[in-house]
């Protein structure tokens, strides 16, 4: 994934000490450095307190220095050394013209260097900044602790929750996501608004199966294209005893989604994956979108462009792949339990390793399910296994037409270990006060697809999705 930049704004007012300044510039760079994040900061010989900024023309040139970089910017750190001229802060941000996520930090005061020499005030300042931004209506985010040494494991974590708040803001405004097919008939289920994911800077294109098999069918035995999806293919997972035709076919599909998604600067997809795809081609899609998922380009089955949302913004915030897949069963008589399935297009990094289990690790075979209405010889292509035990973050995405807004719900729990025998990809999950949530996705009338994602992120993606995007959000804890 690109790095995180961040610009950084150095607070400062001046009769505090400016070597709390100094030695503060060079504690932040180190941990942002440390973090892999870069930085973007005025030069610190612009004046005597290492390039912090007090007056209106240090201000502006803040402000003029982020605008320079204004497409390499993600988000905004500020720190505040000392109490820090909050008139300065919020004016650089306002004239830079940025709109990304802000970050609020203050130093910590040291109790026994308290003296006029020394003393920060950064905790009284961290307020008076907070107070201006609002005023001036710029979005920020704070700090698990008030005050925070930056060298700190607290102030680590915060960092990395901020770079991952920061990639689902960049990655979803402005993305462009692929609808291929028309949404299955019997799924109303999956029914979204073009028109408010736009709003939110979503872009989706289509693509006809028709123009999908067309392209695929003229593609040629000896394109290498076609030999290195094959052969990448057969590296992903074993293919058993999937008919060579089926996975030449699957290639041939794989070539021509790589080739327009490539050319339409796509960075994820939802597919009709049933029951065209299997009459008229003969294959199920789920090998090549469980390869693109397992790649961070997520792809979601049934066209379902709101789910493959919710997709894309777990990966985004932990970096690494998501599934969709149904809430499906009862777990027994356990509340807090249930079995999460699909037929399945689930990444390969999700599943049991072949070391751990033979029988549950990944595999390519037919769909169960589909067989009997298409025929066996035309499903080839599904992956299916056991998800291995790990903690998770679910979450789901869902446009309201009605009142013009976009929803979600999200929240985290672990995949368990628990005994289950059953096909497709599949995993039994523990989720604390399961019944409430479920009960809360019944009664908001939200879709049986969610995301998941082998990371605990849900408190990042939450605060971009309901501080700097807008959207309305259940946070199930």
């Amino acid at each position: 994934m690109k790095p995180v930049t961040l610009a950084v704004i150095l607070g400062n007012r001046g009769f505090f000490p400016d070597h709390l300044c100094v030695t503060g510039r060079k504690t932040i760079l180190k941990v942002l450095e440390a973090q892999g994040i870069r930085a973007i900061i005025l030069d610190e010989n612009i004046n005597k307190a290492a390039g912090s900024i007090v007056t209106v023309a240090e201000a502006q040139m803040c402000a003029d220095l982020f605008k320079q970089h204004r497409d390499e910017i993600d988000g905004v750190l500020i720190t505040l050394p000392n109490f820090g001229e909050e008139r300065a802060i919020a004016n650089a941000l306002r004239w830079s013209g940025l709109d990304v996520p802000v970050l609020v930090h203050a130093f910590p005061d040291d109790i026994t260097k308290m003296t006029i020499a020394d003393r920060r005030d950064s905790f009284c300042g961290k307020m008076s900044a907070c107070n201006n931004l609002t005023q001036y209506g710029i979005k920020y985010t704070l700090t698990t602790l008030h005050t925070v040494d930056p060298e700190s494991e607290s102030f680590a974590a915060d960092l990395q929750r901020f770079a991952a708040i920061c990639r689902v803001v960049r990655g979803l405004r402005g993305a462009r996501f692929g609808a291929i097919g028309a949404r299955p008939a019997a799924f109303n289920t999956v029914r979204y608004s073009e028109k408010l994911l736009e709003r939110s800077g979503i872009s989706i294109d289509t693509l006809d199966l028709s123009e999908v098999f067309g392209m695929a069918a003229r593609i040629k035995a000896d394109d290498p294209a076609l030999k290195a999806k094959l052969e990448e293919m057969k590296a992903y997972v074993p293919a058993g005893g999937t008919p060579s035709e089926a996975l030449t076919r699957m290639a041939r599909l794989g070539v021509v989604i790589d080739n327009w998604m490539a050319e339409n600067n796509l960075s994820a997809s939802a597919l009709q994956c049933w029951t065209s795809m299997e009459q008229y081609y003969g294959v199920v899609p789920c090998t090549m979108m469980s390869m693109m998922s397992n790649k961070l380009v997520p792809s979601a089955c049934e066209t379902d462009i709101a789910g493959v949302v919710g997709m894309v913004a777990l990966a985004l915030a932990s970096g690494k792949p998501s599934a969709i897949v149904d809430w499906n069963n009862n777990y027994g008589a356990d509340p807090n339990k249930g079995v999460i399935f699909h037929c399945s297009n689930l990444p390969k990094d999700l599943f049991l390793e072949a070391s751990v289990s033979v029988t549950d690790s990944p595999k390519m075979d037919y769909q169960a399910i589909i067989a009997g209405t298409v025929g066996k010889e035309n499903t080839y292509g599904t992956i299916v296994g056991r998800l291995k035990a790990v903690p998770f973050t679910y979450c789901r995405v869902s446009t309201d037409d009605l009142n013009g807004r976009i929803l979600a719900y999200l929240g985290e729990g672990h995949l368990t270990d628990d005994t289950l025998k059953t096909f497709g990809g599949y995993g039994v999950v523990e989720i604390p006060n399961f019944q409430k949530l479920l009960a809360y996705i019944c009664e908001n009338g939200f879709e049986h697809h969610v995301a998941i994602n082998p990371a605990l992120v849900a408190d990042a993606v939450h605060e971009a999705f309901t501080k700097y995007l807008g959207w309305s959000v259940y946070h199930h804890q």
